[in-house]
This record gives structure tokens, sequence and C-alpha cells, in this order.
């Protein structure tokens, strides 16, 4: 801890000193040359005889009071205080599928580049929301924290990878379940951004999936990236990224992946969301915006610090009682000797 938060000021005091000192010097000078102008020597000393004499007495107050105005100034702290910053956001997750499929090439480079260079853009004008991200294939995992840290949700974006988790296959209802669980906490309505080529979704399925998103005050927003046509999914690559060989089934039938956008269609509708067909990333990622306006955003604190407790009080006071000193306090009457009483007489 510093015991002062700008003790440069304390480099003052003496030329601030020395500067006082200079003024009550020419001060008693300009007094003396105007004394022997207006009275002589005696008297002078009979209209001052009943005073106490001059001393530098109450010019210690003069001192006293200019240092501790700086101390008071460099500002004396000890003690600290916790201050927290808060902050008003809309919470939002980010679900992206990572199957097998998003490798397909029916949008160049392929489904999942092309979905992480949205989230990016995406991430970056989101400034007033709590995101998180959650990785699925037939199973959900959180792959970020709901967070306000854009550097972290960029880090994380750049780690999606198909094929990242040990489950194969594509659901839409774990990734709703296990946004709902997370943004349960949170009041008010949430939004979840799920990003998918939308394959094979059974009808109970999707009803899980709406029920979990109603129940928790969820709106969706689906992305269908890729083609209705399809393509086929490649399952080796040399270093170039040439392809070597594509997915097959297990009957040895080579996969042919197609977009679904009925199923997400029907659980955006369900939800109060919207569906968007994958187009360009900076257009898709405009027109998520637009539809994330308008929701719900609650308070939290953004920041804990702690901060030292500034005591500039108690010097500025000392300060002011000195100068109050200086100028109270009296200079009264001294009883007269004899001596003083004879060189009266001699005087008149």
């Amino acid at each position: 801890m510093e015991l002062f938060a700008h003790p440069f000021f304390l480099l003052g005091f003496l030329p601030a000193l020395a500067g006082v000192w200079v003024l009550f010097w020419l001060g008693r000078k300009l007094k003396q040359r105007i004394i022997q102008r207006l009275f002589s020597a005696p008297a002078y000393a009979q209209l001052t005889a009943g005073l106490r004499p001059e001393t530098y007495r109450n010019e210690w107050w003069i001192a006293a009071a200019v240092l501790f105005l700086f101390v008071a100034l460099a500002g004396p702290q000890w003690g600290s205080e916790v201050i927290e910053a808060q902050g008003s956001f809309a919470q939002t997750i980010l679900a992206v599928d990572v199957s097998a499929s998003m490798r397909a090439q029916d949008v160049k480079p392929d489904r999942l580049d092309n979905a992480k260079t949205m989230l990016r853009m995406l991430i970056s004008n989101l400034k007033n929301e709590r995101i998180g991200i959650i990785a699925f294939t037939s199973q959900a995992f959180v792959q970020c924290p709901v967070t306000t840290d854009e550097e972290a949700l960029r880090y994380f974006v750049t780690r999606l990878q198909p094929d990242m988790l040990p489950v194969p296959g594509t659901s839409l209802a774990a990734p709703v379940q296990l946004a709902a669980r997370i943004l349960a906490k949170y009041p008010g309505q949430k939004a979840l951004v799920l990003l998918t080529d939308g394959e094979d979704h059974s009808a109970e399925e999707l009803a899980a999936a709406k029920e979990a998103a109603l129940k928790s005050a969820i709106r969706i927003i689906a992305i269908g990236i890729g083609t209705k046509e399809g393509t086929l999914i490649p399952a080796k690559t040399d270093a170039s990224g040439r392809v070597l060989e594509y997915k097959k089934d297990r009957q040895g039938n080579t996969v042919v992946s197609k977009l679904d956008e009925n199923s997400l269609l029907s659980l955006a509708e369900a939800t109060g969301g919207v569906y968007i067909a994958y187009s360009t990333p900076a257009q898709v990622s405009a027109k998520v915006e637009d539809a994330l306006r308008g929701l719900d955003k609650s308070s939290s604190v953004v920041s804990r610090h702690a901060l030292y407790k500034t005591r500039y009080q108690i010097p500025l006071v000392l300060a002011i009682l000195c100068l109050a000193g200086y100028l109270l306090w009296p200079r009264g009457r001294k009883k007269s000797t004899v001596a003083e009483k004879e060189t009266l007489k001699k005087v008149k």
C-alpha cells in the first residue's frame, strides 16, 4: 500500500515554505519603513509599550498550516473499500453443431469454418450481451461459460472443430435443454442462437426442445447452414486440404448431408424466434443482431476492485485550524515592569 496517493505534492512543501518566509521578511521590512516615516522612535515605543513584543511564534502557525495543506494535497490513504461496477446485459447462448456433417463443403470452405467466421463477427458487435457457447452433436457440452469477455469468447469459437466431441450424431433437444439450465438463473426472456444443418430429428426430439425453450422463456434463433441438395462429407484429407475419402455409413454407402430447414423453422416459430438461412457471415450476423434486439436485460456486477480510502480531510482540517490559530491568537497586553514605567516617564 502507498501511504500517499499523490506523493509528488510533498516536494512542493519546502519551496512553498521558503516563499512564505520571504513574504514575512518583506512584510517586516515594509512595516519598519512605514513606522519610521509615521512615528519617531520614542513615540512608537510609547504606543506599543503595553503590548507583548512580536516573536516568530505566530509564524510557526503558518508553517504548520502550509505543511498540513501539502499533506492533504498528497492524499494520505489507509484502509480500503471494495468498489463494484454494475452493468445491464441481455443473455444469449450460441450453440454450434460440431458433428461430422459440419465438414461438408457446400458452403466454402466448409460449414463450420463459415459458422466460426460469422460467430466472431457477431461477438464483436454484441456489446450489451452476456454470452455463452455450447458445442453439440447428439449431446451438448459447455464450450465457454456465460461471460462478457469478448477475447475469451473469440478464443473458444476458434477452438471449435468437427468431431471434437466423443459422441456422433446431431440432436436439437440436447443444446436447448443445456441452454435452459445455464440461463435458468437469469430473469426475463433469453435467446439461443442455434447454428446447425438440422439433420435427422424425430418429432419427439423436437417436442422436447420446444418444451424446454418455452419453459425457460428462451427465444430460439435458428440458423440453417448448408444446402437442400446436400453434399458429401469429407472423412480424410491430405496436407493441402484435398479430399481423399468421403464418409460412409455402416452399409458402406457414401453419406450425403442435406440441410433440414423444416425442423429448424418449426423450433424457431414455436419459441417466438426466427429462422435464418445461411448466406454470408456479415449478412447472417446482421440478421441475428436484429433478432436479438428487445431481449430483457438484467443487472449484475461486472467487476470488483479494492480502493484505498483517502483521508485528506484530516490534514486539511488541521491546516485550517493552524491558520485560524495564526489569525486569532491574541497578542494581549503585558505587565509593565518598573524599568518600563521609568522609561515612559522620561518620554513624557
